[in-house]
């Protein structure tokens, strides 16, 4: 039980060209805007397209200072590899004491 069903793309050949083309030359979330408002589509919509083509790079995450997001668990296995032991209940402190804590231990590690 087949049906020949005609499907309609959301993008023609030439439109993935044409994203693949200019996504590729400057991979930021202003050349996928750039590209919805050239091809007249939701921005959602071709970083979806881009992701599905395998060429999408989502743009790194930044906490309102600019600076780059750390996940505890990372700030903990860097205290962990260079104190040499694991400590399962580490992770219970918070992110400020890890960040010192790690500051310490990394400083002093350098230092021997």
């Amino acid at each position: 039980m087949t049906k020949d069903v005609d499907v309609v793309k959301n993008y023609t050949d030439d439109m993935m060209e044409r994203m693949e083309q200019v996504y590729s030359a400057n991979p930021t979330r202003a050349t996928a805007e750039e590209l919805a408002e050239e091809l007249d589509k939701p921005v959602r919509s071709v970083i979806a397209k881009l992701s599905s083509m395998g060429i999408y790079k989502a743009q790194a995450r930044m906490t309102k200072t600019g600076a780059p997001i750390v996940r505890k668990a990372d700030i903990v296995d860097q205290i962990e590899n260079a104190l040499g032991t694991e400590m399962p209940t580490l992770a219970k402190a918070s992110k400020i004491d890890l960040l010192i804590l790690k500051e310490k231990v990394l400083g002093a590690a350098v230092l021997s």
